[in-house]
């Protein structure tokens, strides 16, 4: 495993290829106003690597993916994507990378007058170029990687359950057979049962499909049970990235209390179990 690498310097480890790296983010800066959220941060994401990003309220996690995507002009720094700055190439070659991009937002962000499957041939018929009978038939598809049931596919969102509408979006992420998959407190809301069925799922979806996923979550289960390195967000920037062994351990005061706490020791006791029985 790599070595904690701190806020001020984050050079690659040893032994790491640049040609692994798929996310680049150097001197990352974002402000809201007056409020500074992010201050020259940098952060390299491995390709087929499951990074999870936390950190306290505040601390720009979801805004991080958000500039990593698109969706947030950054005041400075860089962001590389498979190793082009996408805010520097015209639009439609830009568009033909960020189709590549998988997102599950917060709750779903599922279009509440569409019914499951037309949630997810909607992306399909706008950016994949295929007929909307291609995508249904594509649709289903996803419906059934995502672990959904086929009559699933004709339910309005307000009728599907939590976990149903995190799987339906996850679906529709999945719907342009992207090479990153971002992933916003994807278990936020699902019962213990739940949540740990669908990181189950996420790590079957790297491995079979060659995912490189960026996972933004809270959720000290999902750190320990699938997650092959962590990002600590404090202070504007990387406060560390390691294995989570490593980011347990350090000294770090928010860092303690959460991992350290009562919720993280019995996190990382069921980890342990679990790397045991198998």
């Amino acid at each position: 495993m790599v070595n904690p690498q701190t806020h001020t310097d984050m050079p690659l480890s040893s032994g790491t290829n640049t040609q692994d790296v798929i996310i680049d983010v150097r001197g990352l800066t974002n402000r809201f106003g007056t409020q500074t959220v992010h201050d020259k941060l940098d952060l390299q994401v491995r390709k087929g690597e499951i990074l999870g990003v936390v950190g306290g309220s505040g601390t720009g996690k979801s805004v991080l993916l958000r500039s990593i995507v698109g969706l947030q002009h950054a005041a400075a720094g860089d962001i590389r994507v498979f190793g082009q700055n996408l805010s520097t190439l015209p639009p439609q070659e830009r568009s033909r990378y960020e189709r590549r991009f998988g997102v599950l937002f917060q709750r779903g962000a599922l279009f509440s007058s569409l019914t499951v499957l037309e949630n997810i041939a909607l992306p399909l018929i706008e950016y994949g170029g295929v007929t909307a009978a291609q995508a249904r038939q594509l649709a289903t598809i996803k419906l059934a990687l995502a672990g959904l049931p086929s009559d699933a596919g004709d339910k309005y969102p307000a009728s599907l359950s939590g976990g149903m509408v995190k799987r339906a979006a996850l679906a529709r992420a999945l719907a342009l057979d992207p090479d990153i998959l971002f992933l916003d407190e994807p278990t936020a809301g699902l019962d213990p049962i739940g949540a740990a069925a669908f990181d189950r799922l996420i790590i079957t979806l790297r491995d079979a499909l060659g995912l490189t996923v960026f996972l933004v979550t809270h959720d000290l289960d999902t750190l320990y049970a699938i997650c092959d390195r962590v990002a600590v967000l404090s202070a504007k920037r990387v406060l560390i990235v390691a294995d989570i062994n490593t980011v347990a351990a350090a000294q770090d005061p928010w860092v303690h209390d959460y991992f350290q706490g009562p919720r993280g020791r019995a996190a990382s006791k069921t980890a342990l179990s679990q790397q045991e029985k198998n």
